[in-house]
């Protein structure tokens, strides 16, 4: 099993391309299952979450074309390369999505909604995923059972049918769930009459989505606020959309320049994608400014201790939660980090401690005694995909020699993590490991 062994103490300087995001590019290769015309996605990134996601929809019947397109000097430099992707579903070949793919990544849940929409029926495994806390798919379910369709549980599948279309409901979510509204925003696409969706989540990745749907011929409005309107329409066609840039990706890598003191350009990205953070980032002393596509992070010795909790978009993403917690333990003075999305995603803080910082939780907040530049490199655990880049992180910042276990979690979200810090001054390689 391979590990990531990081020599500290190095402040990262230099250019690295932020690719297409992953929260966003997987509901959009789910939209192919709702036409039989193709829908071509750019700036697709390459992710072990991305060819789970391709082996599911191929087993469903949607034939998968990637093209690699050429990288500029820049890009080259950074390790990145733009990709292209076009799915076709002229025929659902299968409505089953099986326990040994959907268990792989909980998004696979997201196929249930176009299938149902589209031929009438779908028999999803419950999903699996990251162990950061219950993410259950009843919200889903009660949404689809809203706009008509009938839900079975059986042998740890849900099994979904309709006998013609669904038909549009105003679907009122009890809490924000961003996977419930993508889910509900495909099958209410190409459901008959209008579907109102209350609470509906309002992140980037929601418009993006709804972008490709109106794209293909949905008509959907409301995108970035909490009511989402959409009128059904008897089918959608061909359309080629680009993914939107990632702002977790944005986030760490800014988070990278941070920590180590250095001075980081992100090239291909958005500041409003992240503004909570970079808000953050800025009350405790780090320089950040945008010039047109790019964003330049920079810090010097000095950080302070900020606070923060997470909350569904706009708010703090639960996602940048554990790099947060690594910039802290280098700051000067306390901070509490407040956690409100999932209930175990503290699961980083002994690791991180193993590099002397100083973290104590108390429920679902943890106080973080900042200690400056006084990490020390360690033996570390990953123990999901945004905890593993916490102690990358770490280990960057930490004086001395670091291993990253079970690193095969960041290839599920970073796409060549340790090419494009590599590129930058950091003194990373990924070896085998335990």
């Amino acid at each position: 099993m391979d590990a990531i062994r990081i020599q500290g103490g190095v402040p990262l300087n230099g250019t690295i391309v932020i690719g297409g995001a992953k929260n966003a590019a997987l509901p959009l290769m789910a939209a192919g299952l709702l036409t039989s015309e193709p829908l071509t996605l750019t700036n697709m990134p390459e992710l072990a979450d991305i060819a789970t996601m391709g082996n599911l929809l191929r087993q469903l019947g949607v034939r998968i074309d990637q093209s690699a397109l050429e990288a500029g000097a820049d890009s080259a430099e950074a390790g990145a390369t733009g990709r292209t992707m076009t799915l076709r579903t002229e025929k659902v070949a299968s409505v089953t999505a099986p326990y040994d793919l959907v268990r792989r990544m909980r998004a696979s849940v997201l196929v249930l909604g176009p299938l149902v929409a589209r031929h009438g029926e779908a028999k999803v495994s419950l999903p699996g995923g990251c162990a950061i806390g219950t993410r259950p798919v009843d919200l889903h379910l009660k949404a689809l059972e809203a706009l008509g369709a009938k839900i079975e549980l059986k042998q740890g599948y849900v099994h979904a049918t309709v006998p013609k279309r669904l038909k549009g409901a105003q679907i009122i979510f009890p809490k924000v769930t961003v996977g419930g509204t993508e889910n509900i925003l495909m099958a209410a696409s190409l459901a008959e009459g209008e579907t109102i969706i209350e609470n509906a989540a309002r992140e980037p990745e929601i418009g993006n989505l709804a972008d490709c749907l109106n794209a293909m011929g949905a008509n959907i409005t409301g995108m970035g606020s909490g009511t989402l309107h959409i009128k059904g329409v008897e089918r959608l066609h061909a359309a080629r959309v680009p993914v939107i840039p990632d702002r977790i990706e944005t986030g760490t890598y800014a988070i990278a320049a941070a920590i180590t003191r250095g001075s980081l350009t992100l090239k291909g990205t958005r500041y409003d994608l992240l503004k909570s953070v970079f808000d953050s980032m800025v009350q405790a002393g780090v320089e950040i400014t945008q010039q047109g596509d790019s964003i330049i992070v920079s810090a010097k010795n000095g950080l302070k201790g900020v606070d923060i909790m997470t909350e569904p978009y706009p708010g703090f993403p639960t996602d940048m939660q554990a790099q947060w917690m690594a910039l802290m333990s280098t700051a000067d003075g306390a901070s509490m980090i407040t956690e409100t999305i999932f209930e175990n995603r503290f699961m980083h803080v002994p690791e991180l401690t193993r590099f002397g910082a100083d973290v104590n939780v108390h429920g679902t907040s943890a106080i973080v005694r900042g200690k400056g530049n006084h990490l020390s490199g360690a033996p570390v655990m990953a123990t999901d995909l945004r905890a593993s880049v916490s102690l990358v992180l770490a280990g960057l910042a930490a004086s001395g020699e670091t291993l990253v276990n079970r690193v095969y979690h960041l290839d599920r979200g970073y796409e060549r993590l340790e090419q494009k810090l590599e590129a930058c001054g950091a003194r990373i390689e990924r070896v085998g490991g335990g």
